[in-house]
């Protein structure tokens, strides 16, 4: 029987990162599954109010655009929310989903669901509280997120997270998590690519078979680590010279990456996701060194395509990654055990390549959209 889900998110496509790819597939995989999804989000980029994406029912409210996109703020007081909100109150949902915890647009999502009787969850995806680098701001960001997550729990109950430590970090709030719906990836799409690959890096770059290439995608933003990883590879390539950095993604550090670019780091700016894939797949190495993650889908995707992984102890990549046997997790994203944990396993084929394959198993047998999407139904 068919099921009407709604899934408010304050981000969503064009706009780029993990909660936007999670809330993307997951409804896309629902709908391939004979449901209905209606996606609730932020206006942050002057679009349409209400287009098709992919089958995809797309509302996008009025937003103020806080902190360059990262906190959207919806204009709850304008005509044009309330407009577009009594038409979603047409819709009679089976349950309703919220990505994820501290935003406004979170508290519209869960309050939408009591006043109408209607099954909500909601799914968290941090390890640690949102950081603008400053620690004046950074602890009134903190309260702030406590005192949004109360308002949010008054409203619902039910709350899961995207990894056991995204989970485990919602004790920091005293919210015990019902269970796990992992970050996953669409596997079948992925081999699809990966089979019809039309973009050789390596040769685009000039780099040859026998070298090494390190991956990265994402935004480029202090806490994923760049810093520290162009640094490392600034390092090991004084001493050797077929070592090389792939840098896919943007964001604050887009100024920093350019001045650091040369024959060895090579920025490649946002790329489509066929060319990251593409990327990957010429890649030996994906390293993520971030202080603050939930569960990277760039890790997925890069396991997918055959890359040795290397990330910090935050977040779900852990669960994965449970010993050297699957690829490693270093405890910070101090510069030098990004570079230990680079030399380590840059010479070393014999673990990488078996290290690959132990991890696209358990990839295969646990993160994809199919298994997760066929737990929300039966949430709903």
């Amino acid at each position: 029987m068919m099921k009407n889900y709604c899934i408010f998110a304050a981000q969503f496509l064009p706009h780029m990162g993990g909660v936007e790819r999670y809330t993307y597939n997951l409804a896309k995989k629902l709908i391939e599954k004979g449901n209905s999804v209606m996606v609730v989000t932020s206006d942050i980029s002057s679009r349409v109010p209400f287009e098709l994406i992919d089958g995809i029912k797309v509302y996008r409210f009025p937003s103020i655009n806080f902190l360059n996109g990262r906190y959207p703020v919806l204009k709850f007081w304008s005509k044009d929310y309330r407009r577009l909100y009594k038409e979603i109150e047409r819709n009679d949902f089976d349950l309703v989903i919220v990505n994820t915890r501290f935003y406004i647009h979170s508290i519209c999502g869960v309050r939408y669901a009591k006043m109408h009787n209607q099954k909500s969850i909601m799914i968290d995806h941090g390890t640690s509280h949102l950081s603008v680098h400053n620690k004046v701001l950074d602890t009134i960001g903190g309260c702030w997120e406590h005192f949004i997550t109360r308002i949010d729990y008054h409203y619902c109950k039910e709350y899961y997270g995207v990894s056991e430590a995204s989970c485990e970090w919602l004790k920091h709030f005293g919210i015990n998590a019902k269970g796990v719906l992992y970050n996953a990836i669409d596997l079948e799409q992925i081999e699809q690519i990966k089979s019809n690959k039309k973009q050789d890096f390596r040769e685009k770059f000039g780099i040859t078979e026998n070298a090494k290439v390190i991956a990265f995608t994402g935004r480029l933003l202090k806490e994923k680590g760049i810093i520290p990883l162009v640094e490392s590879v600034e390092k090991i390539c004084e001493q050797r010279d077929d070592v090389y950095l792939f840098l896919a993604g943007d964001g604050d550090l887009d100024e920093y990456v350019k001045e650091h670019s040369s024959n060895h780091i090579i920025p490649l700016g946002r790329l489509s996701f066929e060319s990251i894939i593409d990327m990957l797949v010429d890649s030996d190495i994906f390293c993520l060194p971030s202080f603050s993650e939930g569960f990277s889908t760039s890790v997925l995707e890069a396991v997918a395509c055959g890359c040795y992984v290397i990330t910090t102890e935050r977040g779900g990549s852990k669960e994965m990654i449970t010993s050297r046997d699957y690829g490693m997790i270093i405890k910070n994203n101090e510069q030098k055990r990004v570079y230990d944990a680079l030399l380590k396993i840059v010479d070393n084929d014999g673990e990488r390549r078996m290290a690959c394959e132990r991890c696209y198993d358990r990839l295969k047998n646990n993160y994809t959209w199919d298994i997760v999407s066929d737990k929300v139904i039966e949430l709903g």
